[in-house]
Order: C-alpha cells, then sequence, then structure tokens
C-alpha cells in the first residue's frame, strides 16, 4: 500500500534513544510491533481487567483482548486512510502496558497512594515500562522503541510530568503536552480506535453480565438504531445474535464515519508531512452528530455499568487491596524481588512493582500479606 504524504514513514523515524542498526526484513515500527508482543508487560494483560475482574468470567474482555480490538479496529481504518498501519498495531497494542491490575480501580488506588510523592498515571506508566522497567537487552533498559512508537503511547500526561520529561528529552514525546501540538495521524487515530473499542465491547459484556439489558439499551440512540435496522431484516432475530449483529452494524458505522470525517479534515487542512499534521490541529475524529451519539453512549455506561452497585462494590474491594499492598511494601520493602527493593526510589518502586501485577497475583499477594481474602 501506497503511504499517504502526511502518513509516518519508517525510514524517517526520528529514531530511537539508543541507536541501532536497522533490521534487514523489517521496518522501524514492525520491530517495535515485535518487540511489544515479546514483551513480559503485553503477556500479562491477559490477567487485567478491563471492567470485570479476571476471576469474574472467563469471556469478559481484559487488557489484552481489548488492545487486539484497538488494533484491528486502528488498522482498518488506518489501512483506508493510508496511514501506517504497523505504527498503528505497535501503539494500540502497547497504549496500555502501564495499566494496574483491578482496571481503573487500581489506578485510582494506586494514584491516591502515591499523592506527594509523583502520583500516578497509566498512560505515564506505559510510557516508563516500554522505556525503563522491561529488561531484555544488555546495551540499555526498555525496549527502545521509536519516538513515534512513544508519542503515540503517551496519550494524556499532566503538565508537571511533561516538564519533566521534557527536561530529560527536550523536543521529545512529552513537548506536545506543553506547546499544545498534535501527535501523528497514526497516534490520533489509536486514541478514536479505543475509544470505538471499549464503548462496543462494554455493552457486549455489561449485557452478559446481566447488569445491563437489551431494553436499557433501547434508550441509546447509536445501539438502537442499529438495533431496529437489524429487526427489519431479520424480524424473528434476539438474543445473543441479535446483540451481535446490532454491535457489528455500530462498529462499522462509526469506522466509515471516522474515516469520511477524517478525509474530509485533512483534505482542507492539506498537510505535506507528517510534521504538518503535528502543527495543525486533532484531525482524525467523528463528525459531530457521531460525537454526539458516541458521547450519550460513554454517558449511558458510565451510570448503568461502570456505576453498578455491582461493579463498585467489586473495585471497592480491588482499591483497598492495592492500597493496602502499597502500604505493606512500603512498610517492607524486602518483600519486593531485590531489583524493586534497592531501588532509591521506594515509594516509585513499589507504585511500579503493584502496576505490573496482574488481577490474581495481586489478590493472592494480598492474602498471604494480611491473611484476609477480599477478592477470589
Amino acid at each position: 500500500m501506497t503511504l499517504a504524504r502526511y502518513a509516518c514513514d519508517p525510514a524517517r523515524s526520528r529514531g530511537r534513544r539508543h541507536a541501532e542498526q536497522a533490521a534487514p526484513t523489517r521496518t522501524e515500527y514492525q520491530r517495535d510491533r515485535d518487540r511489544i508482543v515479546h514483551s513480559t508487560a503485553f503477556r500479562r494483560l491477559v490477567y487485567k481487567t478491563q471492567v470485570f475482574l479476571n476471576h469474574e468470567g472467563d469471556l469478559f474482555r481484559t487488557r489484552m483482548t481489548h488492545s487486539l480490538e484497538v488494533a484491528q479496529l486502528g488498522r482498518s481504518i488506518g489501512r483506508a486512510l493510508h496511514l501506517n498501519e504497523d505504527l498503528v498495531e505497535a501503539i494500540a497494542l502497547a497504549h496500555d502496558l502501564g495499566h494496574t491490575p483491578f482496571g481503573h480501580a487500581g489506578q485510582d488506588a494506586l494514584n491516591d497512594c502515591m499523592t506527594g510523592r509523583g502520583g500516578f498515571e497509566h498512560n505515564l506508566q506505559s510510557l516508563r515500562v516500554v522505556d525503563e522497567l522491561e529488561e531484555r537487552y544488555p546495551r540499555f533498559n526498555g525496549l527502545n522503541l521509536t519516538f513515534e512508537t512513544r508519542e503515540g503511547i503517551l496519550k494524556h500526561c499532566s503538565r508537571n510530568n511533561a516538564e519533566r520529561i521534557e527536561a530529560a528529552e527536550p523536543g521529545g514525546v512529552a513537548r506536545r503536552f506543553l506547546d499544545r501540538s498534535q501527535p501523528s495521524l497514526e497516534a490520533q487515530l489509536c486514541n478514536l480506535a479505543d475509544e470505538i473499542a471499549y464503548n462496543a465491547h462494554d455493552i457486549d459484556d455489561g449485557v452478559r453480565s446481566g447488569l445491563i439489558s437489551l431494553e436499557q439499551l433501547t434508550e441509546v440512540e447509536l445501539f438502537d438504531q442499529f438495533r431496529q435496522e437489524t429487526l427489519r431484516e431479520f424480524p424473528t432475530l434476539q438474543g445473543r445474535r441479535l446483540l451481535y449483529e446490532a454491535i457489528r452494524r455500530m462498529l462499522s458505522a462509526q469506522v466509515y464515519d471516522v474515516i469520511d470525517s477524517t478525509r474530509a479534515a485533512v483534505q482542507q487542512a492539506a498537510p505535506l508531512t507528517a510534521d504538518d499534521v503535528r502543527a495543525d490541529a486533532a484531525l482524525v475524529g467523528f463528525s459531530d452528530g457521531m460525537r454526539l451519539k458516541s458521547a450519550a453512549l460513554k454517558r449511558f455506561l458510565l451510570h448503568n455499568l461502570y456505576r453498578h452497585p455491582q461493579v463498585m462494590a467489586t473495585t471497592g474491594q480491588a482499591k483497598h487491596v492495592v492500597r493496602e499492598l502499597f502500604a505493606e511494601y512500603l512498610d517492607d520493602p524486602g518483600q519486593m524481588p531485590q531489583d524493586f527493593a534497592t531501588r532509591p526510589d521506594t515509594a516509585r518502586a513499589v507504585a511500579d512493582y503493584i502496576a505490573g501485577m496482574t488481577d490474581r497475583f495481586a489478590a493472592r499477594e494480598h492474602e498471604r500479606m494480611t491473611g484476609r481474602k477480599l477478592l477470589p
């Protein structure tokens, strides 16, 4: 496929923090993707929560299945827009590497624990994983990914953290959070593919769990228009087949909307290079109508699924696990592996160690250390 002139070209990459010889058969972004897939942090995603904790069912999404779905959506849209699919895939597969066990509950608890100690941001932690925490190569820490992949991984960043990263890496991946510029189109696309993926699969998981129903979803215009469309074609369809078909059509409509809207925005902006994209306003996005419908779906999921009493009760227990683990390790760092226990910044070492845990390992460690079993 011929890349658009404003796509990221691996031959023109800003490079890696540590210089390496080019691979004979793979582009720089393909190498990034392969390094991510073979990393320890990526393997752990299979036992990290998306919405439902790992013990609650084998068929609910995990961070790994979510990342794979983001990569699939991103590549499909990227191909239509003539962007670099390998870069899109690398960013998508790495974007949640820094997520804690127990989903956003774990992240919030760890951030509370790190108040006054630099805080905790899972996007920043994902960058920290690929820059420092992975231990695979003899000459450097981390995976030594390209600037463009690292830029896409750092989706959000507080100003304080951006200033700290900028001081260590002038003009690097945090600069855009200070000068309000944009990342590449591939990175912008991954941000939106992430949103599309979790909205769709949280509907599926929410209905599977019994916490939301097809009847409730009739309140959501973005979903219900495709439920009705499906029933006009298949009047007797019901249950999971009806749910799957409505979600499939909803996903397709969002994908085509992003493609059309982004093409129009790019045509108007007329960027000549990837750096022109960075200097412009965000170009990847929904149409106004689809943006409003997507926002309404997110509000529905927030009130009916993420804040459901059953979900809140479980995530409340998960927060206790993370907080008590943090306190135990901070009080006695020797309970962590030696390479964590001997670091000079004990609090950050504890945060790194807990953030790398899977749901089930964190639950087992908590039970071992406290004698109490808060989670199955």
